[in-house]
């Protein structure tokens, strides 16, 4: 009895905090997106009251309705949006593994009495407040800023570039911050790799290139994809670093979140369009155990 008690806390412990910080929160999200806004505060009128208990939701379930959801179809703003942020997170994801996974690959490839320093270095950006790091690379690449005076100094060019205020520094910006959370998985990663199995390939004729790219990189593979989802999913819906370094030309559901809870007071609409940001997220997540478990079963 003691054995299962255990085992139901183990397993129970992190559904009650899912439960608590993530379902629940959810789920008030999803009753504001399908409540009418009004001049009032807070600036809806919830649809579902669950004072009045089943009359309350026999009432909310007849007079349901998504017009939140369909207006979000009527205007380009919202579907422009999404595209925007899944084309800048997908190309910042890929930038961020372009760069981390090297590192991760040297720091795995490093002496072990090396191996905690190069790991401090990774994580020691945490220790700095994340706006303070953001604040800092609009001082780096202004028209003024470190960047252009290094480059102008050195001869490299003539007159200040334009960065600041542009795509290319929200993909700065994001590959920056979270490089870390692409390094740290790909790192554990390798250095978990059997260094027999590299050696092996390469006493059957392999080049140190090709053993890389046939034994090290799919045994990777997992470190890779866990790093690909640290930061696609949290730089789908940045807000901080588009409008700090990306300006207002920069379209990102976290912008139009932003302005939708706090400029315009529309919570309805907002939270539909918080709603279907997680969906776009969750859907990938599930099909994609979904064939991890099938290839599972399959190796079985």
């Amino acid at each position: 009895m003691t054995g299962k008690l255990r085992r139901w806390l183990v397993i129970g412990v992190p559904y009650l905090w899912l439960l608590a910080l993530f379902l629940v929160p959810f789920l008030i999200v999803l009753k504001i997106s399908l409540s009418d806004p009004a001049l009032s505060i807070p600036p809806y009128t919830p649809t579902l009251d669950l004072s009045r208990g089943w009359e309350g939701v026999r009432e909310f379930v007849a007079g349901l309705d998504f017009e939140n959801y369909v207006f979000l179809t009527t205007d380009d703003l919202y579907w422009k949006a999404y595209l925007s942020s899944l084309w800048i997170a997908a190309f910042a994801t890929f930038l961020t593994l372009l760069v981390g996974f090297p590192i991760a690959y040297g720091m795995a490839c490093a002496p072990v009495h090396w191996r905690p320093t190069l790991l401090m270095g990774v994580i020691l950006p945490f220790w700095t407040s994340f706006l303070i790091r953001v604040y800092s690379w609009m001082g780096i690449l202004a028209q003024e800023g470190v960047l252009n005076r290094a480059l102008m100094w050195l001869g490299l060019i003539d007159e200040p570039l334009m960065i600041l205020n542009t795509p290319t520094a929200v993909y700065i910006g994001i590959v920056y911050t979270y490089l870390p959370f692409m390094v740290l998985p790909i790192y554990a990663t390798l250095d978990k790799l059997d260094v027999s199995l590299i050696e092996a390939a390469e006493d059957l004729g392999c080049s140190r290139t090709q053993s890389f790219w046939l034994v090290t990189v799919p045994l990777a593979r997992p470190g890779i994809i866990a790093g690909c989802f640290l930061v696609f999913i949290p730089a789908l819906g940045e807000f901080v670093i588009p409008s700090l370094l990306g300006g207002s030309r920069t379209l990102m559901v976290g912008k139009v979140l932003w302005e939708e809870f706090f400029s315009n007071r529309d919570w309805p609409v907002a939270s539909a369009v918080a709603v279907v940001l997680l969906l776009i997220l969750i859907v990938p997540i599930i099909l994609f155990q979904r064939n991890e478990q099938k290839a599972r079963e399959a190796e079985q």
